[in-house]
């Protein structure tokens, strides 16, 4: 790096420093001056030295995307340059449908890829988390069935599959065994980070923090911390419809071209809720972030 600046890119963050790697894989900590909360993991970024050699970020590049979570009026962005999500869960502990459900709204709402990953497929309460991905699969989402521990060697090769040479953001609710998952991908993920945090007196990164990692072989995986809630008040109403698959294939045929598929007459959302082709908890789950959006 010289004084006139390079490109980087943010892998972790510690308040107004953040760890970066320029174009040929070099770590270095970096400082955002007077600004805080408008640098992301993920971001490229403009870093240059100062007189007493110290990095400093000067400006963020155009995010290609960027994925967040909105809790009432308070927005999380999660990672910046993703080209898709992962969303993990597993029998035990107990998942939450709808959490997978609005990780998916959030990903189409963004514009990149999802894909549902079942871990923990080894577990004898399995059956039902494996009836839940069956009917994702069957909506048209992206599915894969894994057991980091049980069958460590398969699901390596399995994961390496979907995700070599793509960047993709990690999330799921805790306990879920997302971790276990960037472990069996890249060995002492947390490792790096960590050193920088006690080496350089910055104490542990935050759990809201997300932290970059390079793939073996190409692509990059993103960890976020485990969540139980995936706000969506970021989302525009009128796009709901159309990132639910199911809804989407009839939405066209509604009376009324601005139906929200909830009490309008002549509804051929409704209509297919009434002949069983579309499952109602779905549309129970539609009425309710519709509800959230409009509230």
């Amino acid at each position: 790096m010289t004084d006139r600046g390079t490109t980087a890119r943010v892998t972790a963050g510690f308040g107004r420093n953040y760890l970066v790697e320029d174009t040929h894989g070099t770590p270095r900590l970096a400082t955002r001056r007077g600004k805080r909360g408008d640098i992301i993991v993920g971001d490229q970024v403009r870093v240059s030295l100062d007189p007493s050699g110290q990095a400093v970020i000067e400006s963020a590049l155009p995010r290609a995307s960027v994925l967040m979570r909105a809790e009432g009026t308070r927005e999380k962005t999660l990672a910046a340059n993703i080209e898709q999500i992962a969303i993990v869960f597993a029998a035990r502990p107990a998942f939450n449908p709808h959490f997978v459900w609005r990780a998916l709204l959030a990903a189409h709402g963004a514009g990149i890829g999802a894909l549902a990953i079942l871990n923990k497929n080894d577990l004898p309460d399995i059956e039902p988390a494996r009836s839940f991905l069956a009917k994702l699969a069957a909506l048209g989402y992206r599915t894969l069935g894994v057991s980091a521990k049980a069958g460590a060697n398969e699901a390596r090769e399995a994961l390496m599959h979907v995700l070599r040479d793509r960047t993709t953001l990690l999330v799921g609710q805790s306990g879920m065994g997302k971790s276990t998952l960037l472990n069996l991908l890249v060995p002492g993920a947390g490792a790096p980070t960590q050193e920088f945090s006690h080496r350089l007196n910055l104490g542990k990164q935050t759990t809201s923090s997300s932290r970059w990692f390079g793939l073996p072989g190409g692509g990059a995986l993103v960890d976020s911390p485990g969540f139980q809630s995936f706000g969506l008040r970021h989302l525009d109403a009128r796009e709901l419809a159309a990132a639910m698959p199911e809804l989407a294939q009839v939405a066209g045929q509604c009376r009324f071209a601005d139906c929200g598929h909830l009490d309008e007459p002549d509804c051929s959302v409704r209509a297919a809720l009434a002949r069983g082709e579309i499952d109602p908890a779905r549309y129970a789950f539609y009425r309710q972030v519709m509800a959230e959006l409009r509230g």
